[in-house]
This record gives structure tokens, C-alpha cells and sequence, in this order.
């Protein structure tokens, strides 16, 4: 098994770092708060700061892609940049765009995120609920170009459990399962890269619906540390053991522009 695997790379990563993944979530509240216009123009003076302040300094930046893509073409722009700039400099780039598609359509998106195109990043969130077989050429795609993917299986939003919840076979607990039996098919005898998105808050509906999380054997992403209100040590129970990627986006943001206080916001996690 290849030592470059996106999981053996965010591990590597973290191992150095930490698990925190610092969201570039520049929605209109954060631009005000960094005196910056909500303009493409403001756009590009977030990317900048934000990449001063973490770039070959974090294990992974995780960028919400519909914060740039309300600019249209020139928020995409600086997308790309952005992308390009972490990438160069060695830190992982989550892209959380929450693809899911059928056939050809899938697969565009997946040589969209996990190609070598503008946008190519190092792993990119996927919403299952097309059937996580729809997903297939997202895995693929990831196992051949050493690239990832989060897909979504019980996150943070309340209004998630009504369906990820439902049925005798619990929604997100057939997620899980078959997303753990891909990771076995693409990385046999490895911790896979095929990873699941699972809400730092959601320990008590895990518990109550008898989700095992253990059997994805692949990276957990899990969101809601810090404004959400979960802890660092919430999300490593919602992990089970897995291999753990934690987002934070305005916990870390509130406290910019100034560098030095945004690189102080994210060590100062815990």
C-alpha cells in the first residue's frame, strides 16, 4: 500500500500539527468583521490573510465552496488560487462543495474535486443521498489520483436526524457500512480514504440509534467544535477510534484580520 494515500497524508499531517481543519468560510458577517467589502474584491483580501496566516502552518484548510461561488466567476477565481496556494504549500485542502451525482454527471464532479483541473483538491465532501453507490466514481477517482473523500452520514443540523435516522436499518448506519466495505475494496489491509462526515454533537443520537462508527476504518471529518459548541474531546468520541479531522471556521475566523491572532485562535483550540 502507497505511503501517499490521502488518509497516511492527513495523518502524517496531523501528527505534526494537529487535527484542527481551518475553514475558509468567508460569508458576509466575516468580511464585515475583517473591515473588508462583501465583493469579490473583499473576497480576494480574505484569501490572502487567510493564506499568510495558514498556509504550510496547518495539516488542512477546509474552504466552503458556496461562499466563493456566490461571487460567480471572480469568487471561483480566488477559489482557485486558494487551492493552488495550499496545495503548494503542502497542506491538505478539504473542498467542501457536497457533490452527489449519477454517472457521467458524478463523474464530472469527481475530475472537478479530485483531478488535476484548477479546482483539484485533496479530498472533497459528497452528499449519498442518491444511494452511496452513486458516489462509485468519486471513490475510484480518489484510489487512483491518491485523493479522498467526506461523505455525509450524521451531521450536525437537527433537522439531519429525521432521515439520517429513519428505518429499521438506521440510514446513516447503512452509510457507514457501505462506505467502510469501499474502503476495504480500494485499500485492502489500510486505513482507507474514503472518509465520513459525522457531527461533533451527534454523540447522543449515535448512542441512541446503536450507530457502530468503528466500521468505517477510514477518516472521520466532524464538524461543530467551537460556535456549534461541541468539544475537541466530543468529536473523538463521534470518531470511534477512526482517524480524526476536525473543522473550525468561526471560532478561528472571528479573530482576524490580524495574523498573528488568527494563528493564535486555531493553536489555542482545545
Amino acid at each position: 500500500m502507497s505511503s501517499h494515500t490521502f488518509a497516511d497524508r492527513l495523518r502524517s499531517l496531523q501528527e505534526q500539527f494537529g487535527p484542527i481543519s481551518v475553514g475558509a468560510d468567508p460569508h458576509a458577517a466575516i468580511l464585515a468583521g475583517w473591515g473588508l467589502p462583501d465583493s469579490p474584491e473583499g473576497l480576494r483580501s480574505f484569501s490572502d490573510i487567510f493564506t499568510e496566516a495558514f498556509a504550510g502552518r496547518v495539516a488542512s484548510i477546509k474552504p466552503q465552496v458556496a461562499f466563493f461561488e456566490r461571487h460567480g466567476s471572480k469568487g471561483l477565481a480566488v477559489l482557485e488560487d486558494l487551492i493552488g496556494a495550499f496545495r503548494e504549500a503542502g497542506t491538505l485542502v478539504i473542498a467542501d462543495a457536497k457533490r452527489g451525482d449519477i454517472g457521467s454527471t458524478m463523474m464530472g464532479y469527481a475530475q472537478a474535486w479530485l483531478g488535476d483541473g484548477p479546482f483539484g483538491s485533496d479530498a472533497v465532501t459528497l452528499s449519498p443521498y442518491l444511494g452511496v453507490g452513486s458516489l462509485e466514481p468519486a471513490y475510484e477517482l480518489a484510489a487512483e489520483n491518491n485523493r479522498g473523500v467526506f461523505v455525509l452520514a450524521v451531521t450536525s443540523n437537527p433537522e439531519g436526524a429525521s432521515l439520517q435516522g429513519a428505518g429499521d436499518l438506521v440510514v446513516a448506519q447503512t452509510v457507514l457500512y457501505e462506505l467502510g466495505e469501499r474502503n476495504s475494496r480500494y485499500w485492502p489491509g489500510a486505513s482507507g480514504s474514503i472518509g465520513a462526515v459525522i457531527g461533533a454533537t451527534s454523540g447522543d443520537r449515535l448512542a441512541s440509534w446503536g450507530v457502530d462508527v468503528s466500521m468505517l476504518n477510514g477518516p472521520v471529518l466532524a464538524p461543530g467544535v467551537g460556535a456549534q459548541g461541541a468539544s475537541v474531546q466530543d468529536a473523538e468520541v463521534v470518531a470511534a477510534g477512526n482517524l480524526l479531522c476536525i473543522p473550525v471556521s468561526r471560532a478561528i475566523l472571528r479573530a482576524g484580520p490580524d495574523v498573528s491572532d488568527l494563528q493564535n485562535a486555531q493553536t489555542g483550540l482545545k
